[in-house]
């Protein structure tokens, strides 16, 4: 496949969609575009041992409509990350190396977080990329591997020094999985200390977030991941708002079910029924959350297997909500 138009220019970038395991497919992202965001997209982690054994996986699908787009790759061996990269290399406008996932299974091998405790050889990654691919090449880390081992600032200036054309700071160790609270003060600390752009990453939920988060840290952008769960237009509105100061109000609930319904049925065309409804279930409790009585709507809709079912529940929610408003 041939790819065109994918440069990127990452002065211009204000807002990346961060990339969520599971979550953030092709459907996912193009949902982000249709509403309008100039973001700069990242495709589900990809591990460089399944790429070099399956070079044309399904978690590599993607459409023209999503460039910009970064390809994440996760990996501790360096002849396996840089053959991922070359087989990428066609298709990315950027290269992004995991070295903030926390989860066990990836970290047990020495991935994901589990990189802040080898600098070296996160040097050594970015820089044989780098020279393998003539791609721009970006890493998102945490603040460390727990509260004594924030290492954060010296990891990144390595990171740099390999030839890292920007980061992301997910502002919190690995210890903390995704619990507690992000620190974006250290965000701030770490922009200081760095001549390469930096992305804030960590808690940024809805507008206000995003605009009291770069307030306060004078990053370059924000990452989002769980934030544009169950509203896509949320990218589009912070950089419309970074742009000229306009606010665009959060859709309301009428909007948020029609959105919910598209992505049902584009994940059902994706995936086939019976997948595309099992997938879509992690979702419904986002797009519902303001809804009255939304628990008991969530546990009804993961337990339907059929995309018309789901619809007459959503039409049900719908109905009642006007009726009482």
């Amino acid at each position: 496949m041939e790819v065109k138009n994918k440069k990127i220019d990452i002065s211009k970038i204000k807002v990346i969609q961060a990339p969520l395991a599971g979550i953030s497919d092709i459907v996912f992202r193009g949902l982000i575009r249709k509403y309008g965001s100039n973001c700069l997209m990242t495709t589900e982690m990809i591990s460089s041992e399944m790429l070099c054994n399956n070079p044309n996986p399904r978690i590599i699908d993607f459409s023209d409509i999503e460039y910009p787009l970064s390809f994440q790759l996760v990996g501790h061996k360096i002849d396996k990350m840089v053959n991922s990269a070359k087989i990428i290399a066609p298709f990315a406008s950027v290269i992004d190396i995991n070295c903030g996932c926390p989860v066990k299974k990836v970290v047990v091998s020495g991935d994901g977080s589990a990189m802040m405790k080898t600098p070296k050889l996160a040097y050594e990654i970015v820089s044989a990329i780098k020279k393998e691919t003539n791609l721009p090449v970006s890493a998102k880390f945490r603040l460390g591997w727990n509260s004594e081992e924030e290492n954060y600032i010296e990891f990144a200036q390595t990171l740099q020094e390999a030839g890292a054309d920007f980061v992301t700071l997910h502002a919190r160790t690995r210890a903390q999985m995704y619990q507690g609270q992000a620190d974006w003060s250290k965000i701030a600390l770490l922009k200081k200390e760095l001549d390469i752009p930096v992305f804030a990453n960590g808690d940024i939920k809805n507008f206000e977030d995003a605009k009291n988060c770069l307030e306060l840290t004078q990053a370059n952008g924000i990452a989002i991941g769980r934030g544009i769960m169950g509203d896509f237009t949320l990218p589009y509105r912070i950089e419309k708002y970074l742009e000229n100061g306009s606010i665009i109000p959060e859709p309301d609930l009428k909007e948020k079910i029609e959105m919910l319904k598209e992505h049902l049925r584009l994940e059902v065309i994706n995936m086939g029924e019976i997948n595309g409804v099992k997938f879509m279930r992690k979702f419904f409790g986002y797009y519902i959350e303001n809804v009255k009585n939304a628990s008991k709507y969530r546990n009804m809709l993961v337990t339907l297997e059929k995309e018309s079912e789901i619809r007459e529940v959503l039409d049900e929610i719908l109905s009642l909500h006007f009726k009482n408003d």
